[in-house]
């Protein structure tokens, strides 16, 4: 099955370019997360950290 999906997949042309744009999405996603969180001040970030323990 994989073969099969695989020798698809290499007909295509410009399918190399698909997993870079992903890892680039995914890279830029994550350090932005991380920035937020370093740049957010503390009551903002204990406001996020508390909301699974409230009761609705």
């Amino acid at each position: 099955m994989l073969s099969y999906i695989k020798g698809h997949l290499t007909s295509i042309d410009g399918i190399e370019i698909y997993p870079i744009i992903s890892l680039v999405i995914f890279f830029t996603f994550f350090v932005g997360l991380g920035i937020y969180i370093f740049k957010s001040d503390k009551k903002t970030r204990d406001e996020i950290k508390n909301i699974p323990l409230e009761d609705n």
